[in-house]
């Protein structure tokens, strides 16, 4: 059986989260937005402790989490939520950066159409974006900044407490796509200054098909965000449709096991990263990480075995271990990852590279095992 290590895709479920839906689906069965009985009433508990839980990791307000089906969705309601606004203000124009996710820049380009100016940053070779470039391009009909926070494919965390500050000395909407970073970087997300965030459970053990928005309020205004679906007023009118209990109560679960076990998880993922440095250095490779690893989430490195294909290790591998070479929403395409092109990282290298992301549940013994025996396969596929 291979190891898994490809978490920035989807991380398994925990027991203990999958545990809380089985007994949701089992004995809830209400809706909650149903008023009138004790089962719409037990399923709308069911729901708000979950958003309590969400709150209490994020160090909010239960009142600015909006459950959605994840972060593709939240990210789509927090750009164009704003169109409204927008038009009113005259405030057209967008700042993002080259490595987001598809679902910030194809979202950003669609905006183009509906007359938004959008200004798209590159990354510096290090994988990190320059904060004093992005305050360079705000202008005064800037509405809003948009950033992830831990780059899904190198793992890089951006400045995104520094930005906060900036941007909000300049009243400037700031949008956080937190999908690698939630349960993990709690402290940073607690002290992070941003008007809206998004996340996906599936990325903290939770279940797929289900995550927040987060919209912060200043003073007793919430962001002015409206609805892009419409088909009624749950979540406060901002996400139209029935609510998942069962899905929600998950969240809220896995929410609640990462504000409690964060510390000990980080201690655990940083002993594998030493594992991994260990091994890389006995094999006697030639490598190179893609991105500067001062700035790297511990649980993620974009690794460059040169002269090996990622492609011929990652088929040559499948038995000992599931790895990928770049976002799973792009994992189709033969096309050089767009992230470490803009990193200005060449064709060749990007061919050699690959991705490694673990969990805290990760076995550090299987770990050691099974990279071992990817190293030695690599080293019989070097050109």
């Amino acid at each position: 059986m291979s190891i898994y290590l490809d978490y920035n895709a989807s991380s398994p479920i925990d027991t203990r989260v999958l545990d809380t839906m089985m007994d949701i689906y089992k004995n809830h069965i209400g809706n909650a937005d149903s008023r009138t009985h004790n089962h719409g009433d037990q399923a709308r508990v069911i729901v708000e402790n979950a958003r309590k839980a969400v709150a209490g990791l994020l160090g909010i307000s239960s009142s600015e989490v909006f459950f959605t089906s994840g972060a593709t969705e939240s990210n789509n309601i927090a750009i164009q939520g704003l169109e409204e606004y927008a038009l009113k203000s005259g405030k057209n124009h967008i700042i993002t950066t080259s490595i987001e996710h598809k679902a910030i820049l194809e979202t950003v380009k669609s905006m183009v159409r509906r007359g938004f100016e959008i200004d798209i940053v590159d990354p510096e070779p290090t994988g990190r974006v320059s904060m004093e470039k992005i305050i360079e391009r705000v202008r005064d009909n800037t509405l809003l900044v948009s950033v992830m926070h831990v780059n899904n494919e190198t793992g890089i965390i951006q400045p995104i407490e520094e930005l906060g500050r900036e941007l909000g000395k300049r009243d400037i909407l700031f949008h956080i796509d937190a999908t690698q970073s939630c349960g993990k970087l709690v402290q940073e997300l607690r002290n992070a200054k941003y008007n809206m965030l998004s996340f996906s459970a599936h990325k903290l053990k939770g279940p797929q098909g289900v995550g927040a928005l987060v919209l912060r309020r200043t003073g007793y205004k919430l962001p002015p965000v409206k609805a892009i679906m419409y088909g009624g007023q749950q979540e406060h009118g901002i996400r139209p449709g029935t609510i998942p209990v069962a899905l929600v109560g998950g969240c809220g679960k896995a929410c609640e096991i990462a504000a409690d076990e964060y510390m000990d998880n980080s201690k655990k993922i940083k002993e594998i990263k030493t594992a991994l440095l260990d091994l890389l250095n006995e094999s006697g490779l030639s490598y190179s990480f893609n991105g500067d690893q001062e700035y790297c989430l511990d649980s993620t490195v974009n690794l460059c075995l040169q002269g090996v294909s990622s492609e011929a290790l990652m088929l040559s591998t499948k038995e000992y271990c599931s790895i990928s070479n770049g976002s799973a929403c792009t994992s189709k395409s033969y096309e050089p990852s767009y992230v470490l092109k803009a990193m200005g990282i060449s064709n060749e290298q990007i061919e050699d590279s690959i991705r490694i992301s673990w969990g805290a549940d990760t076995d550090l013994d299987e770990f050691k095992k099974q990279f071992s025996k990817l190293l030695e396969m690599a080293k019989i596929l070097v050109n």
